[in-house]
């Protein structure tokens, strides 16, 4: 069946039904939603996207996006560089930030170890993480990966390669969402939440 958009506006659908999580009814209805901008805004809408591509790119210490020597994070005196919260994505930082009782660095893996998808050790940036706490300084790792099999897998992995050098390497405690109820846990968050149980 011949389509019923022209051929670039056809091309605009494909990009937008392209990024994760958009499937092709959303990424028309983006198409729309762009050819209906404003010239300028349409051009500044183009525009932010080669800028980002330009200058974003990752910070030398964490791995982080910056798009300045430093990510803002590894730029400010005021964070303890002795603790280190390693994530797999740049997003998860802002989830840790959130909660406002974070004041230590980041590390960011920019993916998990993931046998599957053929992700090794040398895909994502663990070599770069060794290499900060080998400098020394750092008393602790803080393990905030996803409590999957692939978060799990890597934790578990790193946590080897660091132990030579002395650091104390602990994991996120996962279990019971507040504000949930208990009967609606399942059997693995039960077994987190028990295990992960402090003193009050």
């Amino acid at each position: 069946m011949a389509s019923l958009f022209p051929p670039s506006f056809e091309t605009l659908i494909d990009r937008f039904a392209s990024l994760p999580g958009v499937g092709r009814k959303s990424a028309q209805r983006l198409a729309f939603y762009i050819l209906s901008l404003p010239e300028g805004e349409a051009e500044a809408f183009a525009g932010a996207i080669t800028d980002a591509r330009q200058r974003v790119h990752t910070c030398p210490v964490c791995q982080n996006l910056t798009d300045g020597p430093l990510c803002p994070i590894c730029a400010s005196g005021r964070r303890d560089n002795s603790v280190i919260c390693v994530v797999a994505e740049p997003r998860d930082v802002a989830s840790v930030e959130r909660s406002r009782e974070y004041n230590g660095s980041f590390h960011v893996l920019h993916g998990v170890l993931s046998p599957l998808n053929r992700v090794g050790p040398a895909d994502i940036r663990i070599r770069e993480l060794v290499e900060r706490v080998s400098k020394g300084g750092v008393r602790e790792v803080i393990m905030a990966t996803n409590p999957d099999t692939e978060g799990d897998a890597t934790a578990m992995y790193i946590s080897r390669l660091l132990k030579p050098f002395g650091v104390l390497v602990t994991r996120l405690a996962y279990g019971i969402p507040v504000g949930s109820n208990l009967e609606f846990a399942d059997d693995a968050t039960m077994l987190r939440a028990l295990e992960g149980r402090r003193e009050i």
